[in-house]
């Protein structure tokens, strides 16, 4: 017989009132199960026009205080977080049936905040960095290479290469994080965690 929680659910759900709390514990059941990249997630994004789009990014770091990932900011969606502040990331295990989907409000982290990660990067990284002009078109490959090549003359000191100012990360603060187990037949199981105004996370059961 399986085991549900006090709201029916399977025992994976828990009983906590804290789903941060829940994120971490399902995070680092997907880091045992997951054959790469268990932080990946799908970002949408929008623009001032309402124009979305979406696309996989790395999530770095987590904590009460939201859900943080870095980028170049004048790529596509670092032009689109600063039209507009509203974003949602989807994470998917397939190893374990499991989702999870987050909404709320970007900022961007502060400088030495995003100093401490960029310079825990490798080499290469930090260079690509300086060297793509990320979303922009190219006339050829040979044109992004020659920029690395560039680079890499400018900064050859492996432990000197400054990060970008147009380089840097947001941390999206979760206004609803949802829970989802793939079911029998589609029946699904989902626990969604809405902030109210006063701060506190209210849950509630929704329809599969």
């Amino acid at each position: 017989m399986n085991q549900k929680n006090s709201l029916g659910l399977n025992q994976c759900f828990l009983d906590l009132d804290n789903p941060i709390e829940l994120f971490k514990i399902w995070m680092d059941e997907a880091k045992k199960t997951e054959p790469n990249d268990p932080n990946a997630l799908s970002l949408a994004t929008s623009n001032k026009d309402n124009i979305p789009s979406v696309r996989m990014v790395l999530l770095k770091e987590f904590n009460q205080n939201g859900f943080v990932f870095y980028t170049n900011l004048n790529s596509q969606k670092g032009n689109e977080l600063k039209e507009n502040p509203k974003a949602a990331m989807c994470f998917h295990w397939k190893s374990l049936l499991r989702q999870i989907r987050i909404s709320g409000t970007v900022t961007q982290v502060e400088d030495d905040v995003a100093d401490q990660y960029y310079n825990s990067r490798g080499y290469e990284s930090r260079i690509g960095a300086w060297a793509s002009k990320q979303s922009m078109q190219l006339s050829s490959r040979d044109e992004l290479m020659n920029s690395i090549k560039e680079v890499k003359k400018k900064y050859n000191d492996q432990n000197k290469v400054p990060r970008p100012s147009h380089w840097s990360g947001w941390n999206l603060y979760p206004s609803s994080i949802e829970f989802w187990l793939d079911g029998h037949n589609r029946i699904h199981e989902r626990l969604k965690y809405t902030m109210d105004k006063n701060g506190s996370w209210i849950k509630s059961l929704l329809s599969p």
